[in-house]
């Protein structure tokens, strides 16, 4: 989708989109177009009674000989709360809302009604970053194209263009990465696999990124019998990747981002259930979402030294692979006896952290990972969980109380949770069930 941006005129042509605020109050540019259309999109909101709520929209169309073929008012809600986030979800609202009417360009005005305490360039940026990240589609395995039109062009009309066009650029590298993060997610395992994952992150080098795979052999050396160990079932060997961005000062220490990368999961020989197991294959969006976060990094040249660090393996229940009460050793030194070989995540996570750790020595790592069910129970799909050992760095990423509107949510993290893992044999146990995780 090519995305632009222009300083305001009334559109003469196509579909153009204006914003209202809470009880229908069109922006001053809004008002423009209302005008120039002898009050046709103020009359239409008077008729369906529309109130301009947040993500909320009224398509007008407009008589032949009108120039423009019709109006997409979109709401605001409040625009004295109305912040970059809101502005994002309000450009995803814009891109459906031209999908359902097979819109093929769009000219939208940016203003927003009143005297909101925003920025133009921040708004009209962020309607950009929704827009392209809503339009998001995996068609790659479709054998016939599809019939319904995609959005092709956007002119977004705004006061800061100069400076819209800059905060674009970044975003527009982060949407680039995020997309990356779904492919990955929508690949089904028989192609995705460690090997291939490994293939796709190597091309990522033609970005600027310092790209790093260790194979089987290698990790043996380096004794990463956690991970190794889940690996041991399946044909597909297993990798390390690592990518380093170096856009810092040369010698600053680097922030460290490690993730989770089962390709499949079938749980191993603890197996699971046949019902849903087809949505395993997206076990790795924690090294998913680390890739696309290097990627992004990357294409907007962030000034900052970076590793992102995946582990990459299978779980299947081959006659090879390891059994529940197995021991396997970490490359930390610690054993750990398998009691379930469901809870393998954790496994492959404690030596990419290690490794990461122990060879970069990083300023601090933040681990992604689909690890536990459990998570989903507790806060549902409008926040992810965060265990974290570092105070300030949790205070950052998920704010404080209940006023937060940070999408993490910290859980507790407590030396008595250390009991729920002594075993009997080794130094820990890996368990499964709704009282896992606390292992790494």
């Amino acid at each position: 989708m090519k995305i632009s941006f222009s300083t305001f005129s009334v559109p003469k042509s196509g579909i153009a989109v204006v914003l209202a605020g809470e009880g229908g109050k069109l922006s001053d540019d809004g008002g423009e177009v209302d005008k120039a259309l002898d009050g046709a999109i103020s009359n239409a909101m008077k008729v369906a009674d529309f109130k301009a709520e947040r993500e909320k929209s009224l398509d007008v169309i407009l008589a032949s000989g009108s120039g423009l073929e019709r109006v997409i008012v979109m709401g605001v809600g409040k625009t004295d709360d109305f912040d970059e986030v809101a502005a994002e979800y309000v450009g995803g609202a814009i891109a459906a809302a031209a999908g359902k009417v097979q819109a093929t360009a769009l000219t939208v005005s940016a203003a927003l009604p009143g005297k909101p305490d925003i920025e133009a360039a921040a708004v009209s940026s962020r309607l950009a970053s929704g827009m392209r990240l809503r339009t998001y589609s995996f068609t790659k395995y479709k054998s016939k194209p599809s019939k319904v039109k995609q959005l092709a062009s956007v002119k977004i009309l705004t006061a800061s263009v100069a400076a819209a066009k800059s905060r674009y650029a970044d975003l527009d590298a982060v949407a680039t990465g995020v997309h990356l993060a779904r492919d990955l997610v929508n690949e089904p395992a028989n192609i995705l696999h460690p090997e291939s994952f490994a293939s796709e992150i190597k091309r990522l080098s033609k970005l600027g990124l310092n790209i790093e795979v260790l194979d089987e052999k290698q990790m043996t050396k380096l004794g990463m019998g956690a991970l190794l160990g889940v690996a041991l079932g399946s044909p597909r060997k297993p990798r390390l990747c690592i990518m380093r961005w170096e856009g810092g000062k040369k010698g600053d220490q680097p922030i460290a981002f490690v993730g989770k990368g089962v390709t499949f999961d079938t749980g191993g020989i603890s197996i699971k259930p046949s019902a849903g197991m087809e949505d395993m294959k997206g076990d790795m969006g924690g090294a998913a979402c680390v890739t696309g976060l290097m990627a992004a990094l990357a294409g907007r040249k962030a000034k900052v030294n970076a590793i992102g660090v995946v582990g990459l393996v299978e779980n299947m229940p081959d006659g090879n692979a390891q059994r529940p009460g197995d021991v396997v050793t970490s490359m930390s030194k610690q054993t750990i006896a398998v009691l379930y070989t469901d809870a393998e995540g954790r496994l492959v996570l404690a030596d990419a952290l290690w490794y990461t750790q122990d060879r970069f020595k990083p300023k601090f790592m933040v681990d992604l990972a689909t690890l536990t069910g459990a998570i989903l129970v507790a806060l549902g799909k409008e926040h992810a969980g965060l265990f974290s050992n570092d105070d300030k760095l949790s205070e950052q990423l998920a704010g404080v109380g209940l006023e937060t509107r940070e999408r993490v949510w910290r859980m507790p993290l407590a030396q008595e949770y250390d009991k729920l893992i002594d075993s009997d044999i080794a130094d820990m146990k890996n368990i499964g069930g709704r009282l896992a995780g606390s292992i790494t």
